[in-house]
């Protein structure tokens, strides 16, 4: 007979447990906010706060799951993390909210997905910055010219369509 290979105690996962505190706390919020709006449901009782309340529950669920299988140490091994990547989108992140409204939604986010190329291997800036920006302008146009929603424009979106 073998002997069964000796098990290690399972410990719990801290960032586990950090991960459920956050939707716990994502949670509370929308719970609380959903609370001040005004429950407009009439006869169906479906108002603007149920949406926001049946997703709240649905990440207290989630927290509570997270923390039962944070404490059980059923969570795999996680690969340690690759740093440099996560700096670039970080980076892209930053400056699209920085440049938004000087530079244009166009101009910030083809950054953003410049840098998020570069996180993804693509080292060629000079290539990936004009696709960005040539897609999001489309992307602009047809929120902005389509859907008539508001998306900051900047000098390219004024170059291309004149707004008074």
């Amino acid at each position: 007979m073998s002997s069964p290979e000796p098990q290690m105690p399972r410990r719990r996962d801290t960032a586990a447990l950090v991960i459920a505190a956050g939707l716990a706390l994502v949670a509370g919020v929308m719970l609380w906010d959903s609370a001040r709006l005004a429950d407009l449901g009439g006869y169906s009782g479906v108002g603007p706060a149920s949406v926001p309340r049946v997703v709240a529950y649905c990440l207290l669920g989630l927290a509570v799951w997270t923390v039962v299988a944070a404490l059980k140490g059923d969570f795999p091994a996680r690969p340690q993390q690759n740093v440099p990547p996560v700096l670039w989108i970080i980076a892209g992140l930053a400056a699209q909210l920085v440049l938004l409204h000087v530079a244009g939604f166009s101009i910030a986010t083809g950054i953003l997905f410049a840098f998020t190329a570069r996180a993804f291997g693509k080292t060629n800036l000079a290539k990936t910055l004009p696709i960005g920006i040539v897609f999001a302008f489309v992307v602009w146009m047809v929120f902005s010219q389509l859907l008539m929603l508001h998306l900051p424009p900047g000098p390219l979106e004024h170059l291309i369509f004149r707004q008074g």
